[in-house]
């Protein structure tokens, strides 16, 4: 993508390298949006899994988002059944992505929206859709490697700002902090 990406997070935030729970603007990722009335990448509704070093998530029925570098979202989307009836939007200018990471991410996101974080519930690797602070998104368990509780949470664009702000605020009482 030879064009300049602009983070939809205006606002400047102070940084803590050490904070427990941290949120990271992640918006400039690149994303392809899949429709198709084939089976693809062998991911379903509701889960998610790496395909190469993409992360495939089956985000409705029939429905897949691709994240990740240029390079690893080109490559998976070498891999699309074309078959039927398919479409393969590129999505990155349109959605917001944002990382919060730490053993407090669950009881932050209780907060503001009303899915049951446990692990029988969202196991690493779960993709589900909810209102998050009143906001619309789609939500990716996506733990780190060494383990710490990690979700990915991508929105439209024109409400980040708002739901950045809305997650710092629900996250202080636990020490998060911007990355």
């Amino acid at each position: 993508m030879s064009e300049t990406f602009a983070s939809p997070i205006t606002n400047s935030y102070p940084r803590n390298g050490d904070a427990a729970l941290t949120i990271a603007d992640q918006s400039a990722t690149t994303k392809t949006l899949v429709r198709s009335d084939q089976p693809q990448f062998g991911v379903t509704f509701g889960a998610s899994r790496a395909h190469g070093e993409a992360t495939v998530a089956g985000t409705r029925p029939d429905e897949w988002t691709i994240l990740g570098s240029v390079a690893a979202v080109e490559a998976a989307e070498a891999a699309i059944d074309r078959g039927g009836f398919t479409s393969v939007i590129p999505f990155t200018h349109g959605r917001a992505l944002f990382r919060i990471t730490g053993a407090d991410a669950a009881r932050m996101l209780e907060k503001v929206c009303g899915i049951d974080w446990s692990d029988s519930m969202t196991p690493d690797g779960a993709v589900v859709s909810a209102s998050v602070a009143l906001t619309t998104c789609d939500i990716i368990r996506n733990d780190t490697a060494d383990g710490t509780r990690s979700y990915l949470l991508m929105m439209d664009r024109s409400f980040a700002q708002y739901l950045f702000d809305a997650l710092l605020d629900a996250g202080e009482e636990f020490g998060i902090s911007a990355s």
